[in-house]
């Protein structure tokens, strides 16, 4: 009897937990709604009558669920309400920023330019090729720089798609858009980068120190990718979705 006394005592519910649940449950019933800011850290640890630790453990759970995110210097939000199983994920053929950043994003800033081939080049695109074009875009919310792209082509894949790469809207529609309405398949790796702002990068990401990053190689056809792509999302904004069904 004792050693069931033991076990169930060991069971019990940890604190930050609790805390998660209380605060989860005052953000459904609209006690905190979507866009409004929470209290601060030490008012929240008052109420609850925790440390700022067990706080922090908490909320860092809630923006694990993509429901409260932390923008530095001003404090904890309650992000946009959304139906989220509507929402396309990464399931499907398309560009993965906007299914998995929790930011509008409103303008779309790119460069390009021509790199010899080399090694890496040859594996990633899985071809030889004379040239690659090596293009970046920076994505931005509110005249902030949120996610990055970083894309590799074959030149002769811009001349089988009859790019002009002097028209910057016609390739960007194309790295948008067109590459998924023309696609096969693509392959998809998620992984954690520190790289997303880099010493050389024309901008830095708005809390870029840790980012998700969406490899991405977008196919039409079975022998090589048509663009091989890199997206880099910062952990705070990162609402990376699978709708996964038999």
């Amino acid at each position: 009897m004792e050693n069931q006394s033991k076990n169930v005592q060991s069971l019990k519910k940890p604190l930050y937990i609790k805390v998660y649940d209380k605060l989860f449950k005052m953000i459904m019933d609209g006690i905190y709604p979507a866009e409004s800011q929470l209290p601060s850290e030490p008012e929240l640890a008052k109420m609850f009558g925790v440390s700022r630790m067990t706080l922090r453990q908490s909320l860092a759970l809630l923006q694990d669920d993509g429901l409260v995110k932390n923008i530095h210097g001003r404090g904890n939000f309650i992000t946009k309400s959304k139906n989220d199983s509507v929402l396309p994920g990464l399931e499907s053929l398309g560009n993965p920023i906007y299914k998995s950043h929790s930011e509008k994003i409103d303008e779309v800033e790119m460069n390009f330019r021509l790199d010899l081939e080399s090694d890496y080049t040859r594996q990633v695109l899985q071809r030889k090729m004379s040239a690659v074009v090596a293009i970046e875009r920076w994505y931005k919310s509110d005249d902030k720089v949120v996610a990055y792209a970083f894309t590799f082509m074959a030149i002769e894949t811009v001349s089988e798609l009859g790019l002009d790469l002097q028209d910057e809207k016609q390739v960007l529609s194309v790295l948008e858009d067109e590459v998924y309405d023309l696609a096969k398949h693509a392959t998809i790796d998620i992984k954690r980068s520190t790289a997303g702002n880099s010493p050389s990068q024309k901008y830095r990401i708005f809390g870029g120190e840790q980012c998700d990053l969406i490899i991405e190689s977008v196919y039409v056809n079975d022998k090589y990718p048509l663009v091989y792509n890199k997206f880099y999302i910062p952990k705070r904004f990162s609402q990376i979705r699978i709708n996964a069904s038999k």
